[in-house]
């Protein structure tokens, strides 16, 4: 009996070795698993009825061993029961702990037994210890090969250099799933049901599974009426291989399987085409090949799932059972270590894109891109020169998935990510009926992400003014996107804008406006807890502006800009302050039909930024019969698809009277009609058009006092309280993007002088002034900041500029690499440095710094016409050129703002929104509403608009 004992010890502490150090989903490591719990069960069996016995007989070393072995052992028969999930992690390693610590008194006394310890006291203690410190060794040795090799197997990192082509990109052109950049593990395909089996999930995750079920994500497919019209339309005029570059992200039972090479409309009743992005397509992730986006991961088809999944309840029971015990194969196979350290590299594998030649018959054009300015932002924590940082860094988890409370059988001390994964999708809920997901996507947008601020008045000039000309050719005119801190070269250089004389802040100030004059009325936009551009995703389908009314104390309404038509239910009036990208096809007319690959060029593209303001200008008319009193109301609102595109999606019909050669894949001249269709054409619970809710995101109300026109002008007044610098700060962010840094100077002078100890307000006039050419100033004010922050790393980079532009550039680089010691990933800052060793002709530490930021962004633009400009200097001509390619693909095509002249001449008022700087005025009100509240929609008409 002492024998079994003894070689069941041992089998144990082999396999519990292994078990521990090598966890994989394999059917041998399975029945490893079952081969230790029916040994750990004989040991206990064999343990117990003799313990008595060998507590009165062993030594006392092998005592206190098998006293540890029989607690660790009878721990582990509890485990057996309830499982080793994460909440009982502790009871795991303390059923661990109790029986390495028994197998080591018990080998000790075997071996003290044998003579193999020594017959000295001294001989025996160290080698005790000796044998303490080899049981800590495979100890170590065991959790090293358990973590170490997984955490480093399975991390996100950019190739050296991207493709020069889409052709280069996942499988190429003739790839199973091409254009899309997504791969599988054997380079075949995956059966369809894998991706309908999330029921399975369901027994261990209830609540996750639930949450799913209502999600955006389960509602990606064609069980989601907008993204079917998009395809459905796509493919009628680009065809079916073109979609596939939407499949990749929407429809993997469809595309992975091989059934998306047939057209939609013959297959969009299967069950297939409303599976949704289930749970085992972004489990099966098992690397993610750059943060390029586009679909760039490799999905794996475990074999194992089928007994997750089986029809045979013992199989199933079996399944369950070892995932219970022993959860870390499934954990490894479903949730890899780059879910959770670079989640935001996870996400932009699908949040965001760009298109090429293979989808959209043009070129290279960027997508919507939510990683790129997170990246970059002070949100992430790894940019250098934002303008605001939240207390902590955050990825997008921490806002898309929260933690909510849950018994789920995967909670973390009572809580599970949420996988609803809130945001501002209203759209799929309303259509679904589902209440629960529209009240979570109202609450998050509600959150307090932004907010409104009607800050300032001052007189209305006869002139909007203009910022540098450099500005009228900003890059993000060339993209369907913004450029934000992710790049450099967004803004104007040289004098621009003006220091208006303002009343301000409203609210503080008792503001006075007389009858039958113009004011200008300012106000700011700014995001607080958003960590990219706001609004983020295909910002070319939304409806997002600034409303602001204006109504007397009769209740007339005096101004109305942003108003929705048919009293709220249609389309918002085309003068609005709007936040969108509106893109044109190659014959100027609007891409309203999600239809992204036919864009050739931008009118405007209009978003905040993270961590950013933007400041709306509106000219308010002061009327005879204003009254005593005008308030003043300002809303953000946001609706999910713009009236245009609902209608569209849900009745949207070609007018049959029209020309074949009406519609290319670069252009669609056709005109549509909207009539009623039959509810099977119309996918999800609502087989009517929708009226798609409008959340008011943010909103602020300020009162004007009026005097008569007899009355002398109301003199500017500005009031300085310390509480109200970050509204003096928002102020002058908003100018500043726009390009009026005069007025930007000005208000964050005013900032500076109402906390003269926040180096922020110094700062940030040193932006100014710096962007205006204006270096001697720049230097006073920055140095101010530096005085009460030496380390602060936006501080000391625009400091290096003026250094750099003074020919220091030995303390420009200097001052540099102090930023980069704090923001390593900054890839402005690279730049910088490998921009001033250029200058200095040391061309291969230039190249270092580039290819720095190659590997932190494939794809940017600066690094590689700069590399192209090192490897020549190195005469390196073939590293050059590649560099070149990658220059020119990435490169936008500017010759296409060509077509935005016709288009803006016919649409002035997207004109109007184009500009930097512009105003807004009323739509027509005649008769003004005398309702004694607040005034409801007029009929719409257009006003007139001073300038172009």
């Amino acid at each position: 009996m002492e024998r079994w004992r003894f070689r069941s010890l041992l089998a144990l502490v082999a396999s519990s070795i292994y078990l521990y150090g090598f966890p994989s989903a394999t059917i041998s490591y399975q029945v490893l698993v079952l081969f230790h719990l029916a040994v750990g069960i004989l040991l206990t069996v064999l343990l117990f009825p003799f313990l008595f016995r060998l507590l009165r007989v062993d030594a006392p070393l092998a005592r206190a061993g098998w006293v540890f072995l029989a607690a660790g052992a009878a721990l582990g028969i509890v485990l057996i029961f309830i499982g080793t999930l994460n909440r009982l992690k502790p009871w795991l390693y303390a059923h661990i702990a109790l029986c390495v610590i028994g197998s080591l008194f018990v080998a000790t006394a075997w071996l003290a037994s044998c003579g193999w310890l020594g017959t000295t006291a001294t001989q025996r203690v160290f080698r005790f210890a000796g044998l303490v410190l080899a049981t800590a060794a495979i100890s170590a040795g065991a959790w090293w090969s358990r973590e170490v090799p997984w955490r480093n197997a399975n991390r996100i990192v950019n190739p050296q250099m991207p493709a020069a082509s889409m052709d280069g990109e996942g499988d190429g052109p003739r790839g199973k799933f091409f254009p899309s950049s997504a791969q599988t593990k054997h380079n075949g395909y995956i059966p369809a049901k894998y991706f309908m089996q999330s029921e399975a999930c369901q027994r261990c995750h209830e609540d996750i599974y639930k949450q799913w079920y209502s999600s955006a994500h389960h509602f990606s497919s064609f069980n989601n009426q907008w993204y079917r019209k998009s395809i459905e339309y796509m493919q009628g005029v680009a065809g079916v291989q073109a979609s596939k570059w939407c499949a990749g992200c929407h429809d993997p039972a469809l595309l992975f399987s091989g059934l998306f090479d047939k057209p939609i409309k013959e297959i969009v009743d299967l069950p297939e085409a409303k599976a949704g992005l289930s749970c085992l397509m972004c489990h099966s992730m098992v690397q993610v090949k750059s943060t390029m986006g586009q679909g760039d991961f490799v999905l794996e088809y475990p074999k194992l799932h089928e007994l997750a999944a089986s029809d045979n309840p013992v199989v199933r029971t079996l399944h369950d059972f070892l995932v219970r015990v022993n959860p870390e194969p499934h954990r490894r196979t479903f949730l890899k270590p780059f879910m959770r350290t670079q989640t935001a590299e996870f996400c932009a594998s699908c949040h965001k894109v760009h298109l090429d030649v293979p989808v959209n018959h043009y070129r290279w054009v960027r997508g919507f891109n939510e990683y790129d300015n997170w990246q970059a932002s002070g949100v992430s924590g790894q940019g250098a020169r934002s303008f605001y940082y939240p207390a902590s860094s955050m990825m997008c988890a921490d806002c898309h998935m929260p933690q909510v409370g849950s018994a789920d059988m995967g909670n973390i001390d009572g809580f599970v990510h949420s996988h609803r994964f809130p945001g501002a999708n209203t759209a799929v809920p309303t259509a679904n009926q589902d209440q629960t997901q529209l009240d979570l996507s109202q609450k998050f947008l509600q959150d307090k992400q932004l907010s409104v601020d009607i800050f300032a008045i001052s007189p209305a000039g006869n002139e909007v003014s203009a910022p540098a000309a450099a500005k009228m050719g900003r890059p993000e005119l060339s993209t369907s996107f913004a450029v934000g801190e992710e790049a450099d070269t967004s803004l104007p250089s040289g004098p621009a804008g003006e220091a208006r004389a303002v009343t301000a802040p409203l609210g503080r100030v008792a503001a006075t406006v007389r009858c039958g004059d113009d004011v200008r009325v300012d106000v700011v936009v700014r995001t607080r807890k958003v960590g990219h551009f706001f609004p983020g995703g295909t910002i070319d389908a939304f409806d997002v502006w600034l409303e602001l009314q204006a109504v007397n104390e009769k209740g007339q309404t005096l101004f109305w800009s942003g108003k929705v038509e048919d009293d709220g239910k249609g389309p918002v009036e085309k003068g609005a302050h709007f936040y969108r990208s509106l893109l044109i096809d190659a014959h100027g007319n609007p891409i309203n039909k999600r239809n992204a690959w036919a864009n050739r060029a931008t009118v405007y593209v209009h978003l905040i930024p993270p961590g950013a303001a933007d400041t709306a200008h509106y000219r308010l008319h002061i009327p005879e019969y204003a009254g005593d009193k005008i308030t003043l109301y300002a809303k953000l609102n946001y609706r999910k698809f713009m009236w245009w595109n609902t209608q569209f999606a849900f009745a949207g019909v070609e007018d049959s009277n029209q020309s074949p050669k009406a519609v290319t894949p670069d252009y669609d001249d056709r005109k549509w009609l909207f009539k009623s269709v039959e509810p099977k054409m119309i996918s999800g619970e609502l087989k009517s058009i929708p009226n798609l809710p409008i959340i008011t995101v943010a909103e602020d109300t300020k009162t004007l006092e009026v005097v008569a026109h007899s009355a002398p002008a109301p003199q500017p007044q500005v009031t300085l309280v310390k509480e109200d610098w970050s509204r003096w700060n928002d102020y002058g962010i908003g100018l500043f993007l726009q390009g009026d840094l005069k007025g930007a100077a000005a208000s964050f002078q005013k900032a500076a002088d109402v906390d003269p100890q926040n180096p922020d307000g110094w700062v940030n006039i040193g932006r100014a002034l710096l962007q205006e050419g204006d270096t001697a100033g720049a230097r006073i004010v920055l140095e101010k900041a530096l005085a009460l922050k030496p380390g602060l790393a936006r501080a000391n980079f625009f400091y290096a500029r003026i250094l750099k532009d003074e020919g220091k550039y030995d303390d420009a680089i200097s001052r540099l690499r102090g930023v980069l010691s704090q923001y390593p990933r900054d890839r402005v800052v690279r730049n910088e440095v490998g921009r001033i060793l250029f200058l200095q002709k040391t061309y291969a530490a230039a190249a270092v710094e580039f290819e720095q930021t190659l590997s932190i962004d494939p794809e940017d633009l600066q690094a590689h016409y700069n590399l192209m400009l090192c490897y020549s200097g190195l005469g390196d001509e073939a590293r050059a050129n590649e560099h070149k390619d990658r220059y020119l693909r990435f490169k936008a095509d500017e010759s296409s703002q060509a077509i935005t002249g016709p288009y803006r001449q016919a649409h002035p008022d997207d004109n109007n929104e184009r500009q930097p700087i512009h105003e807004h005025v009323s739509v027509a009100l005649n008769p003004p509403a005398k309702t004694g509240k607040r005034a409801v929609a007029l009929p719409a008409s257009a006003a007139s608009r001073p300038g172009g």
